[in-house]
């Protein structure tokens, strides 16, 4: 039978992970359909989903949510299971800070110049960039500090309560920690270390890590 919740998107994208931990935390049955952006032929269909041609595109039914933030709000309403997004006024500020910390400033440094050069270009044969590395490790730098520090509070990235803040922020870390570089940065940070080491063992993070290609 056809599951009514399909995540479209590309496998190894960590916006397409963070939208499959959420749905993985709510016990969402879903489906999936693979969406290269990258790719010159993308679907029309799916080109009609998602105007700005990136992933990935939530389709419950006949409705469809883009931006993956959104994706994140829409699935923790509109499901049942533990809230991913705090009642109490100060933590729920605080994931929509880590939300945005993230996606305004960690993502192309941890992702986009550390794992994809250390990581992801050797694993499909591509050469890495050494400078765009020591680059995004520099400029990861003071986005380590700032979320140490809101881990430090307590109002989120406590293991007490899994939030929509743990979901956005654990696959960028599971990427940024399989370079060397990222993962001895990281350990600079305690507060934020101790997270990771908690958070990392959670099933919804080892059930969707994807196996990398070998170049």
């Amino acid at each position: 039978m056809k599951k009514p919740v399909v995540l479209r998107g590309y496998q190894f994208s960590v916006y397409n992970r963070i939208a499959r931990v959420a749905l993985h935390e709510k016990c969402v049955a879903y489906e999936t359909q693979e969406i290269d952006p990258c790719a010159k032929d993308i679907p029309e269909e799916y080109l009609k989903r998602h105007p700005f041609r990136r992933v990935p595109v939530l389709s419950h039914g006949a409705f469809d949510v883009y931006e993956t933030a959104a994706i994140l709000r829409y699935i923790d309403a509109a499901f049942d299971g533990p809230a991913l997004m705090p009642s109490d006024a100060k933590r729920a500020v605080r994931v929509a800070q880590v939300v945005s910390i993230v996606d305004s400033y960690g993502y192309r440094p941890m992702v986009r110049q550390v794992f994809a050069h250390r990581v992801f270009c050797p694993a499909v044969g591509e050469e890495s960039d050494e400078t765009e590395i020591a680059s995004g490790i520099k400029a990861s730098l003071p986005v380590l500090d700032a979320l140490n520090k809101l881990a430090s509070e307590g109002h989120v990235m406590g293991n007490e309560v899994f939030t929509l803040a743990d979901c956005h922020l654990a696959p960028m870390i599971a990427y940024f920690v399989q370079a060397p570089e990222g993962a001895a940065a990281l350990a600079k940070y305690s507060a934020l270390a101790d997270w990771w080491a908690s958070t990392s063992r959670r099933k919804s993070i080892l059930e969707i890590d994807p196996e990398l290609p070998l170049g």
